[in-house]
């Protein structure tokens, strides 16, 4: 009977259990992926905000996050000179005696002056932040008084040193439309404007069973030479679109302008893109027109805060009612293809299809494919 016994001096012996378990729960299996790979992961994020919050989960995410090279900046509000008094009323009187100088000034502010104020705003949120705060309150998220305090994108990006794609949207566009008008436009810009590309109508009626609507009309898509109608010089409809014209060239310009200290101090950049949730506006640089902005500072106006706009020549291709393939009517519209003066020569005329095209997402893609077939109109404008 003793033979049954076992040999309990032979008997091995597993680890403890909870020895195990309290090795696994120690141990941050997070730590053990490359810094390469979490690098990859905060690129995919690209929310700053999203980032910032990743900064405060240790300190290894802290080091990393700077080194993220593709950023997006969502600003979340607009912050009005009006904000300021004795600045806003100093910088609105010297507007005032600068927009009285001639009779075109009061000519812009009679078509243009609704339109005025955003761009102010706009030159408060993206330029860098007055020198009135110690450097402490920087750091802050709110001020004395307990209000939040807002920080210029600027001011946001300054921690970043290795950004490749920077992308800002603001919260809305800045060009205020009547109710039912569509108006989109893209810009490319190196030291100055590159081209332009506007697209607008008076009405969008949505794509749900309007096909075939007033086809056959002599006011439809139907002309055969796709010329404008008389009734577009009488009715308005010409100096509107002049208006939108001009206007969206400002709002590009001020947009370029406003961009030059982000530029000049992220030496990295390869590409860089500033639009708005509304989608009416879009800025793009690429590498080569970022540095050739560093090579060659830009021109600003002299009357405001943005770029000076350079002699324009323009086509514009006009379409009294304009079904597109999926049933979405554009009543007047309208496509306008810019660049300056002295590259029209370098263009060969047959290439304007293809940017003209590609600049908006679609339905408004397919738009500009169907307009540019038919009948163009040339124009020219000087430089402002």
């Amino acid at each position: 009977m003793s033979s049954l016994r076992p040999d309990l001096t032979t008997k091995i012996y597993p680890e403890p259990y909870t020895t195990s378990t309290e090795e696994a729960e120690a141990e941050d299996h997070f730590d053990l992926l490359p810094d390469s790979l979490l690098l990859l992961i905060f690129n995919r994020i690209g929310d700053v905000k999203a980032l910032g919050r990743c900064c405060l989960v240790s300190r290894r995410f802290h080091l990393l996050i700077p080194q993220v090279d593709n950023v997006l900046v969502r600003v979340d509000c607009v912050i009005s000179d009006d904000d300021a008094p004795s600045s806003s009323s100093s910088a609105a009187s010297g507007s005032d005696k600068s927009r009285s100088s001639s009779a075109f000034s009061a000519l812009f502010r009679a078509l243009l002056g609704p339109i005025a104020k955003p761009f102010q705003a706009l030159g408060q949120l993206l330029g860098p932040k007055r020198p009135n705060s110690s450097s402490a309150e920087d750091d802050d998220e709110f001020d004395s008084n307990g209000g939040v305090t807002h920080h210029s994108p600027t001011q946001v990006l300054k921690n970043f040193s290795e950004i490749r794609v920077l992308r800002i949207e603001l919260p809305s566009g800045e060009l205020g439309t009547e109710d039912g008008v569509c108006l989109k436009w893209r810009a490319d810009f190196g030291s100055t404007l590159d081209n332009c590309v506007i697209l607008g109508a008076s009405s969008v009626i949505p794509g749900t069973g309007f096909f075939g609507i007033d086809n056959g009309n002599g006011n439809g898509v139907g002309e055969d030479n796709g010329s404008i109608p008389e009734s577009f010089y009488t009715n308005g409809g010409l100096k509107l679109r002049v208006v939108w014209t001009i206007s969206s060239l400002i709002a590009a310009s001020a947009r370029h302008y406003l961009l030059q200290p982000i530029i000049a101090e992220h030496k990295t950049l390869d590409s860089l893109v500033l639009t708005d949730a509304d989608g009416q506006g879009v800025l793009c640089m690429n590498k080569e027109q970022l540095e050739e902005l560093r090579v060659k500072p830009l021109s600003a106006s002299s009357a405001s805060k943005r770029t000076l706009v350079p002699a324009l020549n323009m086509r514009l291709w006009y379409a009294p009612h304009l079904e597109l393939p999926d049933g979405t009517v554009l009543k007047g519209a309208t496509l306008v293809a810019i660049r300056p003066s002295e590259q029209s020569g370098l263009k060969k005329e047959g290439s304007d299809g293809s940017w003209v095209s590609a600049a908006f997402e679609e339905p408004y893609g397919m738009a500009a494919k169907m307009l540019v077939k038919r009948r163009t109109y040339c124009l020219e404008m000087n430089s402002f």
